[in-house]
C-alpha cells in the first residue's frame, strides 16, 4: 500500500478514487506510567513514556486505515493525514485519515 501526504503519487496516475479511509486508535498511559510521566513532566523535557505511546498509537491508527482502504481495493492513499484529540483525562485518540485511490496499471 502506498501512503503520500500529497495529492497524487508521484509518477503514477490515479485511475479512480475510491474515498475515504480511515483509522483510529485511543490509548492511555498505565497509571505506573503515567506516575512517572508527571514527575518528569515537573522538571521539563521529553517524557519518552508519552512519546512511546502515542508512536504505537499512530501506527495502530495507519495499519486501521491501511485495512480499510485495502477492504475496499485501494492501491493507495493520497492526502494523508493525522489528527488526535483528548478523549478523557489521560486518554487520547489519533485519528489517520485520507483518500483511497486505485493507480492506473
Amino acid at each position: 500500500m502506498i501512503l503520500v501526504t500529497t495529492d497524487g503519487v508521484p509518477g503514477r496516475e490515479i485511475d479512480r478514487v475510491i474515498g475515504l479511509a480511515r483509522g483510529s486508535s485511543v490509548r492511555s498511559a498505565p497509571a505506573t506510567e503515567d506516575f512517572h510521566a508527571w514527575l518528569e513532566n515537573m522538571v521539563g523535557g521529553e517524557i519518552p513514556e508519552y512519546t512511546k505511546l502515542l508512536a504505537q498509537c499512530r501506527e495502530q491508527a495507519v495499519d486501521r486505515m491501511v485495512a480499510d482502504a485495502r477492504a475496499r481495493g485501494a492501491d493507495a492513499v493520497v492526502a494523508m493525514r493525522f489528527v488526535s484529540c483528548e478523549i478523557t483525562s489521560g486518554a487520547a485518540e489519533i485519528l489517520a485519515y485520507g483518500t483511497a485511490v486505485k493507480l492506473r496499471a
